[in-house]
């Protein structure tokens, strides 16, 4: 086996949002029963490695993105990624990873989980490891929940803690305008809150309506289809963020969904035109830190090879 076929890779991974989030109550490890609709949308994070005599991470930042809760150490995930994929392969080797952030932190679109997914990605072709789809999967489920859709992209069906994913039938092409906030929400702090808020939930499933939609590929469908079961924990915990919220609903977009754990929402539009005209009206309300994403988009991928 090939360890080394170029200097360097870069590869893009996608932010994702969740058409349809039902959460369980908590299992006895802890962690909730989710059953969700991914999507992937046009807001990225790109990771570059290089072999390396030690594990390094560099971190730098589109300005809508705040890097204070983000380690530049050896406790960030894509640093896990590597040691986890280096540890599969049995091989003593290391990377310095670099990763540019456009995906908000803490922000609920999973830009850690992407940066992992990209890493996976990246050192497996820097290394030509030739590591299966199956074992790409399963080194990233044991890395977090969010970490497989990342290598998928796409729309697709997440079950268990939500890394075990299985692609679903989308016929729709998806304008989105993702408003950020300034300050993140700690997706532990919002399922707590859940289990008070909703101490009984039933067993989630992922509704016949969404999946229908999404085979129809009718934005006037999806927008009646979409629910997060934690966004009134996270109206609770930042009623700042209703007021977005209203504003979402002024602005003429078709739906306004908390994505994931929050704190940011996203607006559904009728096209790229539309989510122009959203934009401009969120900006017009005070809503800065904004952008206008197309989805569905392709999970984990090379960009570059040098």
């Amino acid at each position: 086996m090939s360890t080394r076929t170029s200097d360097a890779v870069t590869v893009r991974a996608p932010a994702k949002i969740n058409l349809h989030l039902g959460v369980g109550a908590p299992r006895g490890d802890g962690f909730h029963p989710l059953a969700t609709v991914y999507q992937a949308v046009g807001l990225y994070d790109d990771v570059t490695v290089s072999t390396a005599e030690q594990w390094s991470v560099e971190i730098v930042a589109d300005p809508h993105v705040d890097l204070a809760q983000v380690p530049a150490t050896e406790d960030n995930i894509a640093v896990q990624a590597g040691r986890a994929l280096a540890d599969h392969h049995g091989v003593a080797l290391a990377a310095r990873i670099e990763i540019h952030k456009g995906i908000p932190v803490a922000g609920g679109m999973a830009g850690g989980s992407a940066d992992a997914a990209a890493t996976l990605v990246a050192l497996d072709r820097l290394w030509d490891l030739q590591t299966s789809d199956d074992d790409l999967l399963a080194i990233a489920a044991r890395l977090g929940s969010d970490v497989p859709f990342a290598l998928l992209g796409g729309t697709a069906v997440g079950l268990g803690r939500g890394e075990q994913v299985e692609p679903l039938t989308d016929n729709g092409h998806y304008w989105w305008v993702a408003v950020f906030n300034d300050t993140g929400l700690s997706t532990p702090e919002v399922y707590r809150h859940y289990d008070v808020v909703c101490p009984e939930p039933p067993a989630p499933c992922v509704p016949d309506r969404l999946r229908e939609a999404l085979v129809s590929g009718e934005v006037s469908l999806l927008a009646t289809a979409l629910h997060n079961d934690l966004a009134q924990a996270a109206l609770d915990l930042r009623p700042d963020l209703r007021g977005t919220v209203a504003d979402g609903e002024a602005s003429g977009a078709r739906a306004v969904l908390l994505s994931g754990s929050g704190p940011t929402l996203l607006l559904l539009a009728a096209d790229a035109e539309d989510a122009r005209t959203v934009a401009g009206e969120m900006r017009a309300r005070g809503h800065e830190r904004l952008a206008a994403v197309p989805a569905p988009v392709h999970g984990a991928h090379v960009v570059t090879l040098a």
